[in-house]
């Protein structure tokens, strides 16, 4: 786990300082060591920390056997051993899975990105052809921007702040990335919170050649669901989850796991026990009735582990958010990350990688919106134009239930996926703070308005990368932390997304393949439990004081930078302690933290 950062130009030796300030911006990311590599056209720049092959030999960034090609890789390849033997004529140096990836594309050039699992993003310069090959993973689990500079060089880097940090671009706020974040709480996949910084999207690659570059999808979800009983289909999930986390525990420091009591990471508990003897546990909880400490501490005494409790303690929100918000570089209103980034703190003190459980209710149907659109499908009124219409007249009279009348305001489950579950600022409001610009991202397949299982396809490709694959980079590598995601490995994650939709859930119970494969592996409280968070509250966290003083002083000031982007007398509308508010704070906070280049 690293970051990386590049410019591709003539006379690339000429950006030595450009480079060495685009790396020191990542430091977070990689404290071990810091490299650079130039040829002629092409200066590259790695920040490392140091997991596989710790010695010299692993450093980057990594010359290829014939020093032709030259990689900066962030991220892990799993497996890589095994791939590493299909590849016997290239002559390794070291032991390190990025070399693995060299030996491929001098076989395979562009057409290795097929055959490539894990978290990924990284470079090739091809120094022969001169052209520079990117790519990243097809779930979003590590980050990749670039830009073009003043002087047309191609930048790259891990993060926003190192391509800023170069001073060749003057960032443009992106209107349609304010739009769907003050929707959505988060910037789409697809773009970044700058009209001039680009994000290279999940499953995409990128070639760049003589002052050119492409951008293509390299890789597309499963679209079809695949006929399979719960017998076969528990054997299968089983075998491949086994799997998964096996390749996923391989390093040359120790690997423990996030452990918060629920069904996902206990599942990832239980199995590395049937490889590790003994493993490293970490939960983080709030010290109320509802705190998850408990049954963390179940999974944790089941396994003998060695087990690390991170209780709340009482801080300033304030502080923490003025010191945690800026690893971000865009808005972001996920309330989780405070949190999370205290969980990777305390991990990063006994440990540098980390299991993870995310992701585990978009495969398998854990949410309660997922539940609640089950219950929308099979509504009497559901798509039926009679119904609807006998209702409406019906509710003049008496007061209808929640799904009766989101049945009505909503043509379909997409639709009120789309735009009301996790929704903050509808088009309107958003109209109102002055923001006309609207987004849409893209999906990799035409989503059915009636499938559950097309819209955890959908969450797989903007939630899940847009949202939870930042605040689990972002917070880990704030700490020089890394963090693995079993259940994204490629042969896994596809399985489940082709699951029947009632092997995932019905409308009594979620997520009903993990309970049945994974079962034996809980105990029995964590068996009858269904999703909880962090038990957090925006309007307990609106009680404190120095948090409405920071709000005050960002959302209540004319002269602040944010009202350069929306609308000071609208926003005051909103400002109800709720998440709105919550929302538009961040947007504020990151317009503070970012003055100097916006």
């Amino acid at each position: 786990m690293c970051g990386i950062a590049g410019i591709i130009a003539n006379n690339a030796r000429n950006y030595h300082e450009e480079l060495k300030k685009m790396t020191d911006a990542i430091a977070h990311r990689g404290p071990d060591s810091s490299h650079f590599e130039f040829y002629e056209n092409a200066a590259l720049g790695h920040r490392r920390l140091s997991i596989i092959d710790l010695s010299e030999n692993g450093k980057q960034p990594m010359f290829s056997s014939t020093k032709n090609e030259c990689i900066v890789l962030n991220g892990e390849i799993y497996g890589y051993q095994e791939i590493k033997t299909q590849y016997p004529e290239y002559p390794y140096h070291g032991s390190s899975d990025t070399e693995v990836i060299l030996a491929m594309y001098q076989r395979k050039k562009e057409n290795l990105i097929h055959d490539l699992p894990g978290m990924f993003a990284f470079a090739i310069w091809d120094n022969e052809k001169k052209e520079l090959f990117c790519a990243r993973d097809r779930f979003g689990e590590k980050p990749f921007f670039y830009a073009i500079g003043k002087n047309n060089e191609f930048i790259f880097a891990s993060e926003i702040k190192a391509i800023l940090a170069s001073g060749l671009i003057q960032p443009k706020v992106n209107q349609e990335a304010l739009s769907h974040y003050l929707q959505h709480g988060y910037v789409s996949a697809y773009q970044s919170i700058y009209e001039n910084i680009q994000t290279l999207p999940p499953a995409h690659q990128l070639i760049w050649k003589e002052g050119k570059f492409s951008v293509s999808r390299y890789y597309s979800l499963p679209a079809k669901d695949r006929v399979l009983g719960l017998s076969d289909a528990k054997d299968e999930f089983t075998y491949l989850l086994k799997n998964a986390v096996k390749k996923q525990f391989v390093a040359d420091v120790e690997v423990g796991s996030f452990l918060s009591g629920g069904l996902d990471s206990s599942s990832i508990v239980g199995l590395v026990a049937e490889f590790l003897p003994r493993q490293t546990t970490i939960s983080f909880g709030y010290d109320h009735e509802n705190s998850e400490l408990k049954y963390a501490k179940e999974i944790a005494e089941k396994y003998n582990t060695n087990h690390i409790e991170v209780h709340e303690k009482k801080q300033d929100l304030a502080t923490s958010l003025l010191k945690i918000s800026p690893y971000f570089d865009e808005p972001f209103a996920d309330i989780s990350f405070i949190p999370h980034f205290e969980i990777c703190r305390n991990a990063k003190k006994n440990l540098t990688v980390v299991l993870s459980g995310d992701a585990g209710d978009e495969l398998f149907g854990g949410y309660n919106f997922y539940r609640v659109e089950n219950q929308l499908r099979n509504h009497f009124t559901y798509k039926n134009i009679i119904a609807k219409f006998g209702l409406q007249l019906y509710r003049k009279a008496r007061p209808i239930s929640f799904i009766s009348q989101k049945n009505l305001e909503h043509e379909n489950i997409l639709d009120f996926h789309q735009n009301f579950v996790r929704n903050s600022f509808n088009k309107n409001e958003q109209n109102s703070l002055g923001i006309v610009s609207n987004y849409k991202q893209p999906y990799s397949f035409a989503p059915n308005p009636d499938s559950l299982n097309d819209i955890m396809r959908g969450d797989l490709e903007s939630y899940v990368p847009g949202n939870m694959m930042v605040k689990s980079d972002r917070m880990a590598m704030a700490n020089s932390l890394e963090v693995r995601t079993p259940f994204l490995d490629i042969d896994f994650a596809e399985f489940c997304i082709q699951l029947p939709e009632q092997l995932k859930l019905n409308n009594e119970n979620d997520k009903i393949i993990l309970r049945e494969a994974m079962g034996s592996y809980w105990t029995e409280t964590i068996r009858k439990r269904h999703k909880q968070g962090f038990g957090m509250s925006i309007k307990n966290w609106f009680e404190e004081e120095n948090l409405v003083n920071l709000s005050n002083d960002l959302l209540k000031d004319k002269n602040q930078k944010v009202f350069n982007y929306i609308d000071f007398t609208a926003t005051q509308r909103f400002l109800k302690k709720d998440h709105k508010h919550w929302n538009l704070l961040q947007l504020a906070l990151w317009a503070h933290n970012n003055q100097n280049v916006l």
